[in-house]
Formats: structure tokens, sequence, C-alpha cells
């Protein structure tokens, strides 16, 4: 696929190094040419510089040919302008806008074809959020995506000692929890991508992923972690865009203290939340603030501030100081992959969160939903089944008899629509029918391409 993508920040630097890996014909576009040889040096791809807002620009990047432009400069403004010049110029398929502005909503008649012609609209801090606001929902999760419009969860845990999975292989794992009908589709010791074979013995530290029904998702996390204690005390260090959307979600169902370090930020929150959540000016890294505020009562920690370090610092000093779980948003993934699972419980990267919005996009064949796992080095797909025993390499087969790439596996069937659905556990003898939704753990980025195609049906296949 041609792709063209407009800014080199982090975020399209981000889609960039996730596109270009899949063997995607890239094109970035950025006013910066040092900015743009540093990528060019480190990924496959070429580099125009100047404004994309210009046709001679938008014509050096091959824009009479691309399949598709991702509009994700720093501006709105910017990314608007660009989607329409690459829809009425130079009649591009398909255009994607970064768009922070919550008043922009998918599907709004001012992003249609007779408007900015947007097709599809990401906001990184809305995807944060979610992403968030999942993780407080399931205390014991390191990481949770939702498929199926949220039938299905894709949590992952970390065996700790004490936990009922330590020191259990996966089939005495089954046997233990009946109750508890659950997928086990990777587990990683350290970086090292374990078989989820039924001989496989847990150890602790382990880094487990499972699927569930999500009605059955919370009988999954007391049967493993033996206790479902609720978030009920959250503090928020960083006042800004991301934390300001989380407050005004968590209102009235958690008690929540925001630190914010500017006093008009201060004001502004203060009238923008409700009179019982508390905002406090202040510095999240300092010590006896933190202190005074009693973080050691905190159920969950979250330095939600534009700066690494900060984050960083202030994530380890609550945890010193009692509280039960932190978390830190951590642009630079160098730090991420540093610090997650130290001191810090959970590192979360914005670039990560959006990424899988944007790859459900660009992947062929009937792919609705895509999430990146393991800082990017891992995937969770769901393609539908089409076509029949003649056209389609999945449809009239049983598991067994589909050709997966090596370590890819199927970990859930969801068959049916409306109250008929059903979310399926598949074994080796499973059948898989034409409209299934499969689930699929896909170990290697290198191998999204031969999954891809076997949701791909025939040309014959009307």
């Amino acid at each position: 696929m041609r792709i063209i993508i407009l800014g080199a920040g982090r975020v399209g630097e981000s889609v960039a190094e996730n596109l270009a890996s899949e063997r995607n014909d890239i094109t970035v576009i950025d006013p910066d040419p040092q900015r743009l040889r540093s990528l060019e040096d480190r990924l496959d791809l070429r580099g125009v510089p100047g404004n994309g807002l210009h046709a001679d620009v938008m014509r050096r990047a091959g824009a009479e040919d691309a399949d598709m432009l991702i509009a994700c400069a720093s501006l709105d403004e910017t990314n608007l302008v660009a989607c329409k010049i690459a829809h009425d110029v130079f009649r591009i398929p398909s255009t994607i806008a970064r768009l922070r502005g919550s008043e922009f909503k998918e599907g709004d008649p001012l992003l249609g074809k007779d408007g900015f012609a947007v097709d599809h609209v990401i906001c990184p801090e809305e995807s944060v959020v979610r992403y968030v606001q999942k993780l407080i929902d399931y205390p014991q999760a390191l990481q949770v995506l939702e498929f199926t419009d949220g039938r299905v969860l894709l949590v992952a845990l970390r065996a700790e000692d004490g936990s009922p999975l330590v020191n259990h292989t996966i089939a005495e794992v089954r046997e233990r929890f009946p109750d508890a009908p659950m997928r086990m589709v990777a587990l990683y010791r350290q970086e090292r991508l374990l078989k989820c074979e039924g001989g496989t013995r847990i150890s602790p530290g382990d880094e487990i992923f499972l699927l569930a029904d999500a009605k059955d998702i919370r009988a999954v996390m007391r049967a493993i972690h033996d206790s479902d204690q609720a978030v009920r005390r959250v503090m928020i260090a960083g006042g800004g865009k991301v934390g300001l959307r989380l407050a005004r979600r968590l209102a009235g169902h958690h008690q929540v203290k925001v630190i914010e370090r500017d006093v008009k930020r201060c004001e502004y929150l203060a009238g923008q939340l409700p009179a019982e959540m508390l905002v406090l000016q202040g510095d999240g890294t300092d010590e006896e603030l933190l202190a005074d505020e009693n973080v050691d009562d905190m159920d969950i920690f979250l330095a939600l501030t534009s700066d690494d370090e900060d984050n960083i610092l202030s994530a380890m000093l609550a945890k010193r100081l009692g509280a039960r779980r932190v978390l830190a948003l951590i642009n630079r993934r160098a730090y991420a992959d540093l610090i997650q699972g130290s001191t810090i419980d959970i590192a979360v990267s914005p670039a990560t969160t959006v990424i899988g919005e944007l790859l459900a996009h660009v992947r062929r064949g009937d792919v609705v939903a895509v999430h990146s796992l393991r800082r990017g080095a891992a995937e969770a797909l769901e393609g539908v089944v089409r076509g029949d025993g003649k056209t389609s390499r999945l449809a009239g087969r049983r598991v067994e008899q589909v050709a997966l790439p090596a370590g890819v596996s199927i970990g859930a069937i969801v068959r049916g629509a409306g109250e008929a659905q059903q979310v399926l556990m598949p074994h080796h003898d499973t059948m898989i029918q034409a409209n299934d939704h499969l689930i699929m753990f896909i170990p290697h980025k290198r191998q999204v391409r031969d999954v891809e195609r076997l949701f791909q049906v025939s040309a014959t296949f009307l």
C-alpha cells in the first residue's frame, strides 16, 4: 500500500515505524529535513521536506498514486486542510486525520466528503484515556484490549508469587478453574515467548495474555489473582488534556485528586471538574506534597504530564511512598521498554495506544480490529471469515486444518449476532464457519501479511 504520512513528530514517527516494517511504500512529509533524514536512516521510507498543504509538495510525495493519507501534524487545522487537498485535488481514496479537538467526531457532516473529507479520526489523547480507564476497571491487568465491540477482552497479567497460576502447568490451570472459561494465547518469560501448551509450567514474573468473554472476565481475574479489589481512590499528576479527560470520566465513580503545577491551569480545572474532585496546585515529584495528600492510601497513582522524566520520577516516588499501583505516561519508547515491570507497574505509550486504530484501516482482508502488544513486537487481530470451502482458506475447515504460521493461534471465535452471539474457545476440531469473527494472536509482526491472506477470498467469490 502506498501511504503518505504528514508530520514526523512522535505520532508520525511511530506510525511510520509500524507501517514501514510491514513492507508498505511510505513517504513522510515534514518541514524539518534533519528529522526526515533521521527517519530515512532508520527506516525503509522516503522523506519529502516541505509544507504538506502545498500541492507541489504533495505531488512530489506521490499523492497522485497514493492509496492513503495519514495527517498527523501538530495542528488540527493543518490535518483537516491536508485531507481536503488529498481528496479534492489528488483523489486519494482514504484519509485519516489526527484531531485533538473534542468537537471533531468521526461521522460528523463537517468531516464528510462535502466538508474536510476525513474518512477516519484518531485522537491520541482519547485513545490513552480509554486505555487507562480499562486498567482502572481491571486493576490487576497490565493491558486490557477489546474485540467485537467489547464482547471479548484480551488481558495481559503478571504471574506473581502466591498466585494460583504459579508453579502449575497450563493444563492444570484449566482443570483448577473450570468455571472461568478462558484461553491463554501467549506466555512470555522475560523477553522470550514460550509455547502455550498443556505441559508448559508458569513461573513467577511470567507475562500471560489470555482471552475471555467480557461477561466472564471478572471471574477469570478473581480466579487468577484470588482477589478482585476495585479501584476507589485515584491520584492524577498532570492536568493537561489527558488528565482532564480522564478525570471527567472518573467523576462520580471514584475519589479523585488532581495535581497540576500551573496555577492558571488549576483554576481552569477547578471550573471544569465537579466540586467534590480535589484540584491541587503543586509538583507531582514533590515528596512532601504526595505524603501530605496521603498517596499511600491511593489504589492507583497516574503520572500523566507531558514530561517523561517527571512522570517516571513521580510514579517511582508514589510507589515508594505506598501507592498500591502506579502508571506512567511515557512518550519515548526507549524509556517505556526500560521501566515496564520495574518499580513502575505500567508504562503507557500514547503512540502505541493509537497505532491499533490506524492499523485496522491499513490491513488487507476483512480485518476489523488490530491491537499492538509487547510494545509493538506482537499483535492481536480480529478478522471476519468470508466465502466458503472453495474460496476461503478458513470457512468450512476445522481449526487443525488451517495452515497457521508458526506460533500464531486462534484465541477465540465469535459467532452470530445480537442475543444469539456466542463466544467460543476453539479446540482442534472446532469447525470455522462463514461470518465468524476470529481473534488471533500473532507473535511476530513479520507474520501479519501471512495471516491477512487467510482472510482474503479468491477472485471467484461474489
